[in-house]
């Protein structure tokens, strides 16, 4: 597994949207109702959407998110197979960081969110999603 981190792209390869969220200080990270592990909020992108309304989207699906700001952290691309790319190629994606305000009720795959101080130990992409993490960190969207 391979992750490469860009500053732009042309927007026509951004195929999904992955975005660090916090609330209050505290992580948030969700839990697919098939799996036992947490993920960032993500997912791909709609036909017609925006990467940016991909992002938005996602984070209202999958954490309940109600009043946020978004911001855009920088391109970056997997290669290799996994869970959602099973040929390997490489495939681009959008990073973002968002503040949560506030939730409401979930509607969607995921079983729950959890708020915490820190990083969780079971990933459900343990090669890509620490990565993202450390990047956003590397230029100072997050502490």
């Amino acid at each position: 597994m391979k992750v490469q981190f860009y500053d732009k792209v042309e927007d026509c390869v951004l195929k999904f949207a992955v975005i660090i969220a916090k609330s209050y200080g505290q992580w948030v990270f969700c839990q697919h109702k098939e799996r036992e592990s947490y993920e960032l909020p993500g997912g791909h992108r709609g036909d017609g959407e925006s990467i940016e309304e991909t992002a938005k989207r996602e984070l209202r699906e999958e954490t309940g998110a109600k009043t946020f700001t978004i911001d855009p952290v920088c391109v970056y691309s997997v290669i290799g197979k996994n869970r959602v790319n099973a040929t390997g190629e490489e495939m681009y994606g959008m990073l973002y960081c968002a503040d949560i305000k506030d939730f409401e009720s979930l509607h969607s795959e995921m079983e729950k969110i959890i708020l915490c101080d820190e990083l969780p130990f079971n990933w459900t992409y343990p090669l890509i999603q620490p990565l993202l993490i450390l990047e956003a960190r590397r230029r100072r969207m997050i502490d």
